[in-house]
């Protein structure tokens, strides 16, 4: 192979057409990203499958969010539609292993008001092409707990591909955890790229929010 390990990412801003990902900050963020993962107007199942949360009131989850920013792998990003200017969600890249050109994305959880919009999808592409793209990686991988659908249905829309179970792989709360493992290869990436530009053009887009096709009709092999 005509190969040279890549760098890892750093914090920078991703900028796409519906939502930028930013570095955290937790002062400014804590607020949002609580009342978003959080009753009343959060889901109380955001925090079944993570490792952490959920968090009593956003001064704790401030905390939280101090740490994540200090980290560099998890690397954490905040999700913020353009549309509503503040913080919507949370993903990072992870598991990073630059002299292999090997990376994950996790950490991601979508609020109430991010979920199943453009700006979701548009998140995702951002984090998938700079991996590829911007920073020559090999590899994207995606992982969840086996018993999470919605995590295991979103990776296959996503362009993701199953590999595998791997059984008894963590204790997360108390509990057992068969891990899920998805992932997209650099060889793959062009026709899955191609699939998510074929998506989020202004074509496809309805006035309600909605989509012509579905991202499903444009991935390869479907």
């Amino acid at each position: 192979m005509d190969w040279a390990p890549v760098p890892a990412p750093e914090p920078r801003e991703l900028r796409g057409d519906s939502v930028v990902l930013r570095p955290l900050d937790p002062a400014g963020d804590a607020e949002a990203l609580w009342a978003e993962s959080h009753p009343p107007r959060g889901e109380a199942g955001t925090w079944t499958y993570m490792a952490y949360g959920p968090f009593a009131d956003p001064a704790e989850y401030r905390r939280a969010l101090e740490a994540f920013a200090a980290s560099r792998d998890p690397l954490y990003y905040a999700v913020v539609p353009t549309a509503m200017g503040r913080p919507a969600g949370v993903a990072s890249f992870l598991r990073m292993v630059p002299e292999h050109g090997v990376i994950e994305i996790g950490h991601i959880w979508f609020g109430a008001s991010l979920r199943r919009t453009t700006a979701a999808t548009e998140a995702i592409y951002l984090l998938a092409s700079h991996a590829f793209d911007d920073l020559g990686y090999r590899r994207l991988e995606w992982k969840c707990d086996a018993l999470n659908a919605a995590s295991r249905a979103a990776a296959v829309r996503f362009g993701f591909r199953f590999e595998g179970i791997f059984a008894a792989h963590m204790v997360v709360k108390a509990r057992n955890r068969d891990t899920a493992w998805y992932a997209i290869t650099d060889r793959e990436w062009p026709a899955i790229a191609a699939a998510f530009r074929q998506w989020l053009a202004a074509e496809n887009q309805r006035q309600d929010g909605r989509q012509v096709r579905p991202l499903s009709a444009f991935m390869p092999g479907r």
